[in-house]
């Protein structure tokens, strides 16, 4: 927790730098106390079609554990939004969303 994963059209350059000034952003929102467990990953998408030109897009979506309030939910979207369009100003449609993790979620992480 929390996991962010970008969906991105081909030719998108969604990259470890990307992935790195997401992360950072992120770790340093007081939403976020424990940054060492943010995963940050992008999913080239290889086929799509949208409804805007140009034809490419990256979407983000910021999974939490419950008990954030609805204007933390959409800081933390925004922030995400606002890092993507200054990596990608050429990508036709932005957008990122946050949604909550089940209760069922569980993890297991390597102890050092």
């Amino acid at each position: 927790m929390p996991h962010l994963t970008i969906v991105h059209s081909r030719g998108v350059p969604a990259d470890q730098a990307l992935c790195n000034t997401l992360f950072d952003a992120l770790a340093a929102h007081p939403a976020i106390p424990h940054p060492e467990s943010l995963k940050i990953r992008t999913l080239p998408c290889p086929h799509h079609r949208i409804g805007t030109e140009p034809q490419s897009f990256a979407h983000a979506q910021l999974a939490l554990l419950p008990g954030r309030d609805d204007g933390t939910k959409a800081a933390l979207s925004a922030l995400v939004l606002e890092v993507l369009d200054r990596h990608l100003p050429e990508v036709g449609s932005l957008s990122a969303d946050v949604s909550e993790l089940s209760a069922a979620y569980v993890k297991r992480v390597l102890d050092d």
